[in-house]
């Protein structure tokens, strides 16, 4: 393994098991730095001892450097895969159909890699597509993309586009759902994007009532896509309480506009809940299995939204992230 894929390595297992941000950065820093030098550059400075004197290059990214151009396994890296947690039981028939992922960010909103990493990453995975998701306005917190911004991202995605065939990155956004319903971006802009997930970030204990209205009326919009997240939940070690909504009105109002149902296969959301989701197949609804990934090694976390599909009867011919690009397109302009 060569110094740059074990660090590269390192930081795709540290940002699967959602490892501290820093501990991330000083692998994909270290890796970048290196990536940048002749490998012979590399190798003499890492027989003088001098890699720690490169700005971004510290002790422990250097000891990997050097046992990797040693040919031996990083015990870093030993250590890091021996932590990752066993994969679920179920899920690998629908994750081996699976052809993209509706749902990812980069760090043109607060995700921590750039949309080059991230989709390289996913066409690593297997992918033939991938929606870029970034945040809408409203989402100060999250550095959402107002209309120049997201205009400014569209022509990069363009250009990217051009270099890496036949893999796709399609234009998107994640939408919030303002508290009337209606959407926080142009719909000019709407209309231009490839995919648009439409998903609750304020508010989340409005009264149940209120809420079913406010994703009611955001699901029948003639631009929204997918509905994300749709309880809002956490389940891990920072927990959230689910919001409260007609899960039935939800769903008949998505089945009925052909609005897709996100399987969020974040692990500290795991959105929606079994009960839920098993309510949603019975409504004829259609599905986005998504990652939602803010950093390249949580592309990977798919698998866990496919084991909790196929134990809730998801059919997957309704699953949209099994489809070719094409029909993806043809669905979400109103083809479908």
């Amino acid at each position: 393994m060569l110094p740059v894929e074990a660090l590269e390595r390192i930081a795709f297992l540290l940002e699967r098991s959602l490892a501290p941000p820093y501990r991330v950065k000083a692998f994909r820093t270290a890796a970048r730095v290196l990536a940048a030098l002749p490998a012979a550059e590399v190798a003499d400075r890492a027989a003088a001892g001098t890699l720690e004197s490169l700005r971004g290059v510290g002790p422990k990214t250097a000891q990997v450097v050097r046992e990797a151009l040693a040919g031996a396994t990083p015990a870093y890296l030993e250590r890091v895969e021996a932590e990752q947690p066993p994969p679920p039981a179920g899920g690998a028939a629908l994750r081996a159909l699976l052809r993209g992922d509706c749902h990812l960010h980069s760090d043109w909103s607060d995700g921590g890699s750039p949309i080059e990493e991230m989709a390289r990453t996913a066409a690593a995975l297997g992918h033939e597509w991938a929606v870029l998701t970034d945040h809408s306005p409203r989402l100060t917190v999250a550095r959402g993309l107002t209309a120049d911004r997201l205009r400014d991202q569209l022509d990069l995605v363009a250009e990217l586009n051009a270099t890496w065939a036949p893999f796709r990155l399609l234009t998107g956004i994640e939408c919030d759902i303002l508290d009337d319903g209606s959407l926080d971006q142009d719909p000019e802009l709407l209309a231009r994007l490839d995919v648009v997930v439409v998903s609750v970030h304020s508010k989340l204990r409005m009264d149940a009532r209120s809420m079913t209205r406010r994703m009611v009326a955001a699901v029948r919009d003639p631009h929204a896509d997918v509905l994300g997240h749709c309880t809002g939940r956490l389940v891990a070690e920072k927990q959230r309480p689910e919001s409260e909504f007609d899960a039935a009105a939800v769903f008949e109002a998505c089945a009925q506009a052909g609005t897709a149902v996100e399987i969020n296969s974040r692990p500290e959301r795991l959105d929606p809940p079994r009960r839920l989701l098993r309510q949603a197949v019975d409504a004829g609804v259609l599905f986005s299995v998504d990652t939602d990934a803010h950093a390249p090694g949580q592309l990977d976390w798919q698998i866990l939204g496919c084991a909790r599909a196929e134990e809730c009867g998801v059919p997957a011919d309704r699953v949209v992230t099994t489809w070719p690009y094409e029909r993806l397109l043809d669905w979400t302009r109103g083809g479908v």
